[in-house]
């Protein structure tokens, strides 16, 4: 079953809107893309207007910023700490912005959207 962004048939007062076209494409969503920890896997949807999305199925990179030396290094990341979208997100290495990563230098903060960014940015926490 498709997912529709668009206006429901149904009025706050609880009555019934008439409706005076069809569903349009633009207005059709999708599901959310989980990226999850594993071997990196990219998908390209292209959108109206040659509007272009790379989709972040899976990675195992992170491009971590460190304010102190204020550079930015490629590391690898070893595991799914904490995730405020999910508790159990977490649990099956679904990354999102705002996880907590745990990588080669440390514990780092998501920043990015990588569902939507196809790529993954973060900030190194200080201990």
């Amino acid at each position: 079953m498709a997912i529709y962004h668009g206006r429901g048939r149904v009025k706050i007062s609880g009555g019934v809107l008439k409706s005076n076209r069809h569903k349009k494409r633009f207005e059709l969503g999708r599901e959310p893309t989980n990226t999850v920890l594993g071997i990196n896997k990219r998908k390209v949807i292209y959108g109206i207007g040659g509007n272009v999305k790379q989709l972040l199925l899976s990675a195992n990179m992170v491009n971590v910023v460190i304010p102190d030396e204020k550079k930015t290094k490629r590391v690898k990341i070893l595991n799914v700490k904490e995730n405020i979208a999910d508790p159990h997100f977490a649990q099956r290495n679904i990354i999102t912005k705002g996880a907590i990563l745990e990588t080669e230098l440390g514990m780092a903060k998501v920043t990015s959207r990588p569902g939507q960014d196809g790529q993954i940015n973060a900030v190194l926490i200080k201990k």
